[in-house]
């Protein structure tokens, strides 16, 4: 594996023409759990164009609007509860992004309630999942001959948890009269067709898609809103720079979608929190051919290349003062062309992540919706 960690080279490897995705060994570890699910699937396999195909549009203009009041249910859920505590309470902040954006996912993309701000443990499908990941990190680091009786047993434990939760939806939505009504992910995938081989998505490969987009969906976005938190406090005049903003953008009432657009501070904060702190912090990619990258390094079909993107987001070729926090980088005016492929917190081309529409807009809410209620502090 090679480490890549410049905009010069970064470049070059986006072109598709001559690099397609490679699943990096984490990723490919991770097919243990997710198979040929979007995230984890080769290029070559034909249940990722299918799906793809099928869910794009729903993370389209339309389809992000048809979710803008689940995502404001859920954020108001989380911030109800805060109020309850009283204004000198604490706050677990990375706990509660998750229970937001574990919720979110689900009640968004399959029109179920885990309701974990009414509960005091985190729901089984957290634990089984963190646990899974943290085995998955763990073997990508070892030989290939693998004598872990009592692991495997534990992992295998963990990811029946995640597939039992995603058969139990299926049975469930498949038993409802109203299946094909809605216009969530999970009807979509029960209900319709590829235009393009004419075949519906398995029910094998359904369950690979919703653990898929309950762990992608909750744990990148849990992980944004609470280093975004966190930077803010660090930089408490951006902290009250983006308070007024807020108030100004909003003033005393709950957020319409037709106020997304005035929220583009709120962006701008994200984006360079993606840039210092990226939730998904590397991609991988290999040649096409053998081939040689800028001008230099022979490269052949085997090698692997990792974008490493807390590497790529400091560039300092590209961005100046690269370890400090300025939003200001985002504004239109400073942004343009300038960032072109300095900036891949959601990977790169057809392979990109596609549900950045759906994270940014649930994190811009909820963002704004805790700045208009609440003063925050860090501990002292």
């Amino acid at each position: 594996m090679i480490i890549v960690g410049s905009q010069e080279l970064t470049a070059e490897l986006c072109d598709e023409t001559r690099f397609c995705r490679a699943l990096h060994p984490p990723l490919a570890e991770l097919r243990m759990i997710g198979k040929d699910s979007l995230f984890t699937a080769e290029n070559k396999e034909t249940n990722w164009g299918k799906a793809h195909r099928l869910l794009a549009p729903a993370f389209g203009p339309l389809g992000l609007r048809s979710m803008f009041s689940k995502m404001i249910d859920v954020v108001d859920q989380m911030l109800v509860r805060w109020e309850r505590f009283g204004s000198d309470s604490e706050i677990d902040v990375a706990d509660n992004m998750t229970r937001l954006a574990l919720d979110t996912t689900a009640l968004c993309a399959f029109d179920h309630r885990f309701n974990s701000f009414y509960q005091n443990e985190r729901h089984p499908f957290v634990t089984a999942m963190e646990r899974a990941l943290k085995e998955v990190s763990s073997r990508a680091r070892f030989p290939p001959a693998k004598l872990m009786f009592l692991r495997d047993r534990r992992f295998k434990a963990h990811t029946q948890t995640l597939r039992a939760l995603a058969d139990d939806l299926i049975d469930k939505r498949r038993l409802d009269p109203r299946l094909g009504e809605r216009s969530n992910l999970l009807d979509i995938m029960l209900t319709t067709k590829d235009k393009e081989t004419g075949k519906m998505l398995s029910r094998e490969n359904i369950g690979y898609q919703l653990i898929t987009f309950l762990i992608a969906g909750h744990e990148t976005t849990s992980g944004l809103l609470s280093f975004a938190t966190w930077l803010l406090l660090k930089n408490p005049e951006e902290l009250a720079s983006l308070q007024a903003h807020v108030d100004d953008a909003l003033g005393g009432e709950a957020p319409t979608a037709q106020d997304l657009g005035k929220l583009d501070y709120v962006e701008r904060v994200l984006m360079e929190t993606l840039r210092l702190w990226p939730t998904a912090p590397g991609f991988g990619v290999h040649p096409v051919e053998n081939t040689t990258l800028a001008g230099r390094y022979r490269l052949t079909p085997n090698d692997i290349l990792l974008i490493l993107l807390p590497m790529l987001h400091r560039d300092p070729k590209v961005w100046d003062e690269p370890d400090v926090f300025r939003p200001a980088r985002f504004d239109p005016d400073n942004a343009k062309d300038v960032f072109q492929h300095a900036w891949k917190p959601f990977g790169n081309g057809q392979r990109a992540c596609l549900g950045r529409g759906f994270a940014m807009q649930e994190a811009v809410l909820a963002m704004a919706m805790m700045l208009q209620r609440f003063d925050i502090a860090g501990r002292q």
